[in-house]
């Protein structure tokens, strides 16, 4: 059985809002949920790092200073005590580093940004269209039985493919929606939903 998590949101806080409160531009704060489409948001936030020449470094500088959300790191604990766990993360690998080391370096697969030589981000590649929802499909097809947490619009193929789908900590707006799935708001909430998950799915 393997638990596939989201990053941002559920373990760690979000980097681009860290880097809007940074940098004062509240463009910036926008993310997964609040706009669904992943390719517009990128392309927004783009723009914005362009018209403020604002750089790679200048981002990694900031997540250097991001910790985990209080209690992540011993849930993640208790959860490789009891799951195999992969992290999937619309997050890049360039800003992931930092944050890998302060959780004990999970199972991470994320995307890459194009950097030129001047530091300046010029693009991104997604491992594939759908990456979240594609990976844990690929896991169930090599019969593994998936339970996926998320709290954002690009989480929700991933919990609809899994298993047993859990939000943590969504926005409102992404309940009415998806109001299929178990919503949790602590850590604890979450372990219990992870060990009904078990129970449904070893019955």
């Amino acid at each position: 059985m393997l638990a596939c998590l989201d990053l941002e949101g559920v373990l760690i806080p979000e980097i681009w809002i860290a880097f809007a409160e940074k940098t004062g531009i509240d463009k910036l704060r926008l993310t997964t949920r609040d706009i669904p489409d992943y390719d517009e948001l990128m392309r927004g936030r783009l723009q914005i790092l362009d018209e403020n020449n604002l750089r790679l470094t200048d981002i990694q500088k900031v997540i250097r200073e991001i910790k985990p959300l209080e209690g992540a790191k011993d849930f993640l604990e208790w959860l490789k005590s009891e799951f195999q766990v992969i992290i999937l993360s619309d997050t890049f690998y360039q800003f992931a580093g930092p944050l890998m080391a302060q959780l004990d370096y999970p199972a991470l697969f994320c995307n890459d940004l194009e950097v030129g030589e001047n530091g300046r981000i010029t693009g991104y590649r997604l491992r594939q269209p759908d990456g979240k929802t594609k990976a844990v499909e690929a896991l169930q097809s090599l019969n593994f039985k998936v339970v996926a947490a998320g709290d954002s619009y690009n989480d929700t193929g991933m919990l609809m493919q899994a298993d047993v789908g859990i939000f943590f900590r969504p926005p409102e707006g992404i309940l009415r929606e998806f109001a299929q799935f178990p919503v949790t708001h602590r850590y604890d909430e979450l372990k219990q939903e992870f060990r009904k998950a078990v129970v449904m799915l070893t019955q």
